[in-house]
């Protein structure tokens, strides 16, 4: 089942590291991504869309046939998701998944309508229904279902004030498996 447009972004810690359990928030509660591909050739691509969370927590992501983005996962389903906060302190979460593509009309049809309510803010009515199924056809459309497998996440450090410099400081973050549990509280902070 998709998952509704969450109504507040998680909004990631300033203080520690995020644990893997906010992590996975994070990504279920934020709608836009930089996602990246291997391409044939060259360094990774990169394109900026909006990505649908699921239930059992694939990531899809609607895009046409035609586009490098499936004939991409085809040649290999090494994906990334650079997932972005639309808040001030920015800070992003990588995603690393596994890609297929998905051509079912129903499910091509369902992540658009969830993309358009991501991209508006407000659920679109089954009245649109019609024309997005129309628009799917026309445009050749699937679906990339991506199953993560870890996370990588970068700490929103930033100045508010000139004065603050002495006071910012960073850390270290790291790769951490998808479903990894939070560790006990005491190690957490």
């Amino acid at each position: 089942m998709l998952l509704p447009l969450a109504p507040e972004p998680f909004t990631a810690p300033t203080h520690r590291d995020m644990l893997p359990s906010e992590r996975r928030t994070f990504v279920r509660t934020h709608r836009t991504c930089v996602f990246g591909y291997p391409r044939l050739h060259d360094g990774p691509a990169l394109s900026v869309v909006y990505y649908i969370p699921t239930d059992d927590d694939e990531l899809l992501v609607s895009t046409m046939a035609g586009r490098g983005k499936a004939n991409g996962v085809t040649r290999n389903p090494k994906v990334s998701f650079c997932v972005l906060d639309e808040r001030w302190p920015f800070s992003y979460l990588q995603v690393y998944a596994d890609a297929t593509v998905d051509q079912n009309p129903q499910l091509v049809v369902d992540v658009m309508m969830a993309v358009g309510w991501r991209m508006s803010g407000q659920p679109l009515g089954e009245d649109a229904r019609p024309f997005v199924q129309t628009m799917a056809a026309e445009e050749d459309r699937l679906v990339l279902r991506c199953r993560p497998y870890a996370t990588f996440a970068q700490p929103p450090r930033h100045l508010h004030r000139n004065d603050q410099q002495e006071k910012l400081t960073h850390w270290v973050s790291r790769s951490v498996p998808w479903d990894a549990a939070d560790p006990p509280p005491e190690e957490a902070a």
